[in-house]
């Protein structure tokens, strides 16, 4: 029992004084349960569609604008449990893939806080997902990650500015500017003759569909 000079200052202390069977039950009708659990089916199979759809593009995003693929699956399975928490919400969004990435990589970036021109472990051996062109590969690497970021989401994820600009968080002309940057520095790399900057002009110089 509290005594009254020692007023608890958690609310568990309070909880503990009251026996189970003294402590308030909500009461729930057979409807209302049945309309609840309708809506846990509903969502559980909206999301795993969404998922099985977006998680593998989002992994090999992540995988490649952080520079390892084992970071990028495991921001990838964790922003993915916080959409699964989410998603009523998420499921609005215009583009639940872009926020899902955003998430993810604003994860990486809490574990690891100075992503400058290189990341921390960029000095280990890294496993990035398998491509046809390793010269690509290396030049992406190279990049600072505000610019291979944006060229990730334009062209492996085929998003146009304004989902990109969503996804990261930026302004659709910091999106152009940067991507602008991006790709002339990436040409440079390749020994790819210059091209006038547009926002529509993907690494394969083909436009994206």
């Amino acid at each position: 029992m509290i005594e009254p000079n020692q007023p608890a200052k958690r609310l568990g202390d309070m909880e503990a004084t009251l026996a189970p069977t003294q402590r308030p039950q909500p009461h729930r009708t057979s409807a209302a349960l049945s309309a609840s659990n309708q809506r846990v089916r509903v969502t559980s199979a909206s999301f795993a569609t969404f998922y099985e759809s977006a998680y593998e593009d989002v992994a090999r995003a992540l995988s490649i604008t952080l520079g390892d693929a084992g970071w990028g699956r495991e921001a990838a399975d964790e922003a993915m449990t916080r959409a699964y928490d989410r998603w009523d919400d998420v499921s609005t969004y215009s583009n639940p893939a872009g926020w899902v990435y955003r998430v993810g990589l604003n994860w990486a970036r809490s574990w690891h806080r100075k992503l400058n021109r290189r990341l921390p472990w960029a000095n280990e051996v890294i496993s990035l997902p398998n491509t046809a062109d390793h010269e690509l590969d290396n030049a992406l690497m190279a990049l600072d990650i505000k610019y291979r970021s944006v060229v990730v989401c334009r062209y492996l994820l085929d998003w146009n500015t304004e989902e990109t600009a969503q996804a990261l968080d930026l302004a659709p002309g910091t999106v152009k500017s940067r991507l602008s940057t991006g790709l002339a520095q990436l040409r440079q790399r390749l020994d790819v003759p210059d091209k006038p900057a547009t926002d529509d002009l993907p690494l394969n110089e083909s436009n994206p569909s």
